[in-house]
């Protein structure tokens, strides 16, 4: 929610760069839930999308920043957030036996 409120009011020669931090954010929790109904090879077949979506995500955000039209703060918390998310991502990925 954060992700995609911070991009709203990108200015239209950037939108197609928060247009896709909207479809990458989204895709997180969407490929994190499909994956949990799923199992084996299946399972981490989701949950690597959603690793690479959150990966996005931090990848068109720090474009949008270094462009200067999305608001630093927020944009630190959100990388920080996603950080956070593929860190647990990472975990389901690579669970210690």
């Amino acid at each position: 929610g954060t992700a995609i409120k911070l991009v709203m009011r990108v200015p239209t020669p950037l939108k197609s760069i928060a247009d896709q931090v909207i479809r990458s954010a989204s895709l997180v929790p969407a490929n994190i839930a499909e994956g949990h109904g799923r199992s084996g090879r299946d399972r981490q077949h989701f949950w690597r999308i959603a690793y690479a979506s959150a990966k996005e995500v931090d990848s068109h955000l720090r474009l949008l920043a270094h462009a200067g039209v999305v608001d630093a703060p927020g944009t630190a918390a959100v990388l920080a957030t996603f950080d956070e998310v593929r860190a647990m991502i990472w975990r389901l990925l690579n669970p210690r036996g």
